[in-house]
């Protein structure tokens, strides 16, 4: 999976402690940091972090007051070649920052008056539609505030070369995901959604996505180490950060990864340009003008005004009392950040290249934001919105598939929200104090959750980074473990019981007196028995293994999902035989009980392959 929202998730959780942390300095407000006091903070700061958490390499650029405050490199871009970081040579994969320049086209060509935030998106696609599953269109704002109720599949998102990647107006025709929510419920993150607003821009401006980002936003700020087409030219190739993981206490080089979805996450840059690009934002030109930057900067959604939101595709956060505009990527090994505090006028970007480096990011931030911008939240002032009583029972993440077999992972990442005396909430392993009508704070830190409802009466728990999504009970891990358990056992007790019984039989030398109808019923039985059980330990042990699927489907998977429809066919089978012979006079009470627990068995695990989309080799 795309581990984009781990990230960010991460982020929040650790932005979130600085309440507890106390502020280095004594100043009520933010004030632009001088390099000498940036330069101490990182080398100390990166030091640890990238030693403790085995990451080879970072660079960093802080931005302020119009130039760039602080840039440096740590450790190595290229452990193979001992090459060292450089802020101005050195590319990262900067992942799903990406967006933000995605985001930046759209409203170039909304200031150019190409595009309408608030038109139905068919209306710039020329050779393919959205469904109209809802009545309400999705519009190009609902793509920015990633509310289009797209569900976002990770099936097939990469590619291992060049020629395996169509064009992107294809690969967006040929995969267009389910749509799961009517738009502008609730944010649900959506990398399809980013490539369709970066599909429109080269519609309607006639050129590629990647010549188009170098055109219009790379070549005016003078980026000019920065690429958003894959793989990276040639000319730059030399200065391409290579990323790692660390296992077993040695580093396995990553490849470099193709994305099919190309304006969400395809651009390769240097912090420096990086800080070019913070700059741009925060003095709200040289790419847009005025009026248009400060549109694109205001807040565009948030489930609860009481709560973070985005801002025409920045994620907003607030952190230390100050609002930030950020968003974050994670592709291949490499971990980056960027967040704009524009009420002190400071731009951070960080990026990492390893896996480990997750937790060097999460880590450092707060004691950034306690150093440079210390302060507090305020209460909140605007009244409850859409406010919902809250409701326990398991939540599992808006961003969801429900049309492929990733449907499955929801076993995985539900959470229990548990109601506890005093009004409390035990949830994502955090407590939350009420706060106000339908609004929650994090013990010990300043995330907010608030319930809503949407129009369809479901509910939601949406906190400052991403929203929960209240299921049925039949979807809960406990319900499922109890249909998997009740299958296994009754399965056991025949496909070690056959064999017993016929055993027995032969001891006594007598023949069976029961039809052969039911005879065959209960051989089909235990055969799908035996297969099912089969199947349930290996899928389990793929779920809680390391199978990618980025690349599509690995073929060990595909071999084991032939097992449910053999499964159903032995099932059918069985019922079938056993319908036949249940007249016969021989048969006892505990055999046609017994039968008939397990079909009941078998029934259960036939609706949990078909209710998860194990059935019917649904990839997408």
């Amino acid at each position: 999976m795309r581990p984009v929202p781990l990230l960010r998730l991460l982020i929040v959780a650790a932005l979130s402690l600085a309440a507890l942390w106390p502020p280095a300095t004594a100043a009520a407000s933010a004030r632009i940091p001088d390099t000498r006091e940036l330069a101490d903070f990182f080398d100390a700061a990166m030091a640890k972090g990238l030693r403790i958490n085995h990451v080879p390499g970072a660079v960093v650029s802080v931005v302020g007051a119009g130039k760039i405050l602080f840039s440096k490199g740590y450790g190595l871009a290229d452990r193979e070649n001992g090459t060292s970081f450089d802020p101005g040579t050195s590319l990262v994969r900067i992942a799903s920052i990406t967006k933000l320049f995605t985001w930046t086209a759209v409203m170039q060509q909304v200031q150019r008056g190409r595009l309408d935030l608030h038109a139905d998106a068919n209306r710039y696609l020329t050779t393919f539609r959205i469904p109209a599953t809802y009545p309400q269109p999705i519009t190009l704002a609902h793509l920015m505030d990633h509310t289009a109720g797209f569900e976002d599949s990770t099936i097939g998102v990469g590619a291992r070369s060049k020629a395996d990647v169509p064009p992107l107006g294809t690969y967006l025709a040929e995969h267009v995901p389910a749509r799961v929510r009517p738009p502008g419920q609730v944010s649900a993150y959506s990398n399809y959604g980013a490539a369709l607003a970066g599909h429109i821009v080269a519609e309607v401006s006639g050129q590629p996505y990647d010549q188009y980002v170098k055109d219009h936003i790379l070549d005016p700020l003078g980026m000019r180490h920065s690429t958003a087409s894959e793989p990276v030219p040639a000319p730059l190739a030399a200065g391409q950060a290579r990323s790692y993981d660390y296992e077993d206490g040695t580093y396995q080089r990553k490849p470099f990864v193709f994305d099919n979805l190309a304006p969400d996450g395809s651009i390769s840059a240097t912090a420096d340009d990086m800080a070019r690009f913070m700059i741009a934002h925060l003095e709200d030109g040289p790419l847009l003008d005025e009026p248009t930057a400060r549109l694109m900067h205001q807040r565009s959604f948030a489930a609860d005004p009481r709560i973070d939101g985005y801002a025409h595709g920045f994620k907003e956060q607030t952190l230390n009392g100050h609002r930030v505009i950020m968003h974050d990527g994670s592709w291949e090994g490499f971990q980056s950040a960027l967040l704009l505090v524009p009420d002190a006028d400071i731009g951070l970007f960080v990026s990492t290249n390893s896996v480990g480096g997750i937790d060097a990011v999460t880590e450092f931030l707060p004691a950034f934001f306690d150093r440079f911008l210390p302060g507090e939240r305020a209460a909140p002032s605007a009244p409850p919105f859409k406010s919902a009583t809250p409701v326990a029972g398991f939540y599992r993440p808006a961003r969801t598939v429900e049309s492929t077999i990733e449907k499955v992972l929801t076993l995985t990442t539900s959470s229990r929200l548990r109601v506890e005396a005093g009004g409390k909430l035990a949830f994502k392993g955090m407590t939350w104090s009420p706060l106000a009508a339908g609004l929650y704070q994090q013990d010990g830190g300043s995330q907010r959750l608030a319930f809503v409802t949407d129009g369809a009466g479901v509910t939601y728990a949406a906190t400052d980074g991403p929203a929960y999504e209240l299921i049925s009970w039949w979807e809960t891990p406990p319900a499922n473990v109890i249909v998997v358990l009740a299958f296994a056992v009754t399965a056991l007790t025949a496909v070690l019981g056959l064999p017993l019984a016929a055993a027995v039989r032969r001891l006594r030398g007598r023949p069976s007196a029961t039809p052969r109808a039911w005879r065959a019923g209960r051989l089909l039985a235990g055969l799908g028995g035996a297969v099912g059980l089969v199947f349930v330990v290996l899928f389990t042990l793929t779920l809680i293994g390391d199978t990618s699927i980025l690349y599509g489907v690995p073929a060990s998977l595909r071999v084991l999902l032939l097992l449910p429809p053999l499964f159903l066919a032995l099932t059918i089978a069985a019922i079938t035989t056993t319908v036949i012979g249940w007249r016969h006079r021989h048969l006892g009470v505990l055999a046609r009980a017994h039968q008939v627990t397990l079909l009941a068995g078998m029934l259960a695990l036939v609706w949990f392959c078909l209710h998860w989309n194990l059935l019917g080799w649904q990839f997408g």
